[in-house]
């Protein structure tokens, strides 16, 4: 059986068969069914967070775009001093140097819908 010899620790399961996947399959060899959360499938893109950081980001914008909710809550909440916006802007400079790969490892899990 193929699916012995798959890593527990980076095992993921078809939605379509049940079948155990590595992790990183973009598709199931059974029954063909795309993967969510394949590499490079993130509804999130590093760069429109880094510039939603850089406008918005006193508001909060760029932690609700990121799933962050309760962060993006603090700012709304504090967003007339001006501790928000060092912190977006703290969190812009992280956004545009941090690599695609890094990105997409700390906020690549698919949006809930």
């Amino acid at each position: 059986m193929a699916t012995a010899n798959i890593n527990p620790s980076v095992t993921k399961y078809c939605p379509g068969c049940g079948k155990a996947l590595h992790q990183s399959a973009q598709q199931c060899p059974d029954c063909g069914a795309p993967q969510p959360g394949a590499a490079g499938d993130s509804s999130r893109n590093r760069i429109i967070a880094a510039v939603l950081a850089l406008l918005f980001g006193w508001f909060g914008m760029h932690k609700f775009y990121l799933g962050r909710t309760g962060a993006g809550v603090l700012y709304l909440i504090f967003f007339w001093t001006v501790i928000p916006a060092l912190l977006a802007l703290i969190d812009a400079i992280l956004l545009f140097l941090s690599s695609d790969a890094e990105f997409e490892a700390k906020y690549g899990e698919p949006i809930p819908i």
